[in-house]
């Protein structure tokens, strides 16, 4: 009998410092100073996060007119062709001081290897990231640096600096103000708009 009860003895003092250990780290993506701009699952693949059970594209072969509307509230954005729902795509959106800016608009660019030419990385003479994810126009450059601009693969230009495009979707708003999607969602909303395709942005 005394055996029996010296194992659970044994292991509670390990238990609790793993539980101590696991407890203290900064599992919260938004705390953690690691968090890049373009990454995460749906930026490398076409999982989805286990927060996404809302994309899904049901929109080929269907005819009409095309039009987008995002609800930042919802952090969605639906594609409709010819009136009907043909796609929702989980989104992420400008976060605070970043504000996505609501009201009609249109496409008025796609670029399907579009870079930022304001966000991104300074990078050495070997590609290697010497200072991330800085805002070019208040980031002083390092000397012997260069601009990297950060990836936005299926860019559609909405207004200025503003488009949709695939991107890191933590599950909350946190861009610089672009809508992010799954990559196969921004495959999909990519091949059915053109420039002119409108696009209502609300709250």
């Amino acid at each position: 009998m005394r055996s029996f009860w010296r194992l659970p003895c044994l292991l509670f003092p390990i238990l609790l410092v793993l539980m101590l250990f696991t407890g203290c780290q900064n599992l919260d993506p938004r705390l953690r100073k690691d968090t890049v701009y373009l990454g995460g699952f749906s930026a490398r693949d076409d999982a989805r996060g286990n927060f996404d059970n809302y994309s899904y594209w049901d929109g080929d072969g269907k005819t009409g007119a095309r039009n987008i509307v995002i609800r930042l509230s919802e952090q969605r954005s639906y594609f409709y062709i010819g009136g009907e729902l043909a796609g929702v795509a989980t989104i992420s959106t400008g976060r605070e001081g970043f504000g996505t800016p609501t009201g009609s608009f249109k496409i008025q660019q796609k670029d399907k290897n579009y870079a930022s030419g304001k966000y991104g990385d300074y990078v050495d003479a070997h590609g290697q990231i010497v200072k991330k994810d800085i805002d070019r126009t208040k980031d002083a450059m390092p000397p012997g640096t260069r601009f990297d601009g950060a990836k936005m693969p299926y860019f559609m230009r909405i207004k200025d600096g503003i488009g949709m495009h695939e991107g890191f979707l933590p599950g909350y708003a946190a861009s610089h103000g672009c809508i992010r999607m799954p990559r196969f969602m921004a495959e999909a909303f990519f091949r059915n708009v053109e420039v002119g395709t409108p696009v209502a942005i609300e709250h």
